[in-house]
């Protein structure tokens, strides 16, 4: 049975037969959705990673006009290349919601994350992308993921559900590990306030301003 549902869609079906019954119904007219994930231990246990080469050092100081274009080249194709989640989250503004869903990675892995005491907890499997409807507390839209999946890679294809549905969403409210451009960008196309905390990476003080 497990096999069969996990080949099928069958309960995402269902779920959005749910969502949309409650919203012609009256149950869900939110303006306001809030992102966030949760982890979920795989039943699998974690293999044994392989080990990897060490890289040749580089070399140090300035590299000559023909090596950086060359380098820059060579990045660029490497970037290219890579699987949609392991770009950068811009590269899904202009990719399909159905791509999007497709791509995702689903395979257990090993995730980490900060707890309410600012530790590092660690675990094998999985994540759960919720959009939560901050007055109905319906999920509006979800999504799996391996848990090496960084949080904010998962926003986006959130967002584009969301867009999809027959309510309108004013706010959208996400803490600071959601701070990055290209969600503004999609938040910003939907005509959609941003409530994101600020993450610092590693700025300096700016003058003038206090936290």
């Amino acid at each position: 049975l497990i096999e069969k549902l996990s080949k099928s869609n069958v309960l995402e079906q269902e779920k959005e037969l749910i969502l949309f019954q409650a919203i012609s119904e009256g149950f869900v007219s939110d303006d306001s959705v809030a992102i966030d994930a949760s982890h979920f231990e795989a039943r699998d246990k974690a293999t044994a990673s392989e080990k990897k080469e060490k890289p040749e050092p580089q070399k140090r100081g300035r590299k000559k006009k023909e090596e950086q274009a060359s380098y820059d080249q060579q990045k660029l194709e490497e970037e290219e290349n890579k699987a949609l989640y392991e770009k950068k989250i811009e590269a899904q503004l202009e990719v399909s919601l159905e791509e999007l869903r497709s791509e995702m990675p689903i395979e257990p892995a090993w995730g980490i994350k900060k707890n309410s005491e600012g530790k590092n907890t660690y675990w094998f499997g999985y994540k759960a992308h919720l959009a939560v409807g901050t007055k109905s507390q319906y999920i509006l839209q979800s999504v799996m993921s391996s848990g090496s999946l960084n949080d904010g890679k998962a926003a986006i294809p959130l967002l584009k559900g969301i867009q999809k549905l027959p309510i309108s969403i004013r706010h959208a409210c996400m803490d600071a590990g959601y701070d990055y451009v290209s969600i503004y960008k999609q938040l910003l196309s939907m005509d959609v306030n941003a409530v994101i905390a600020y993450n610092k990476r590693g700025e300096g003080e700016t003058l003038g301003y206090d936290q």
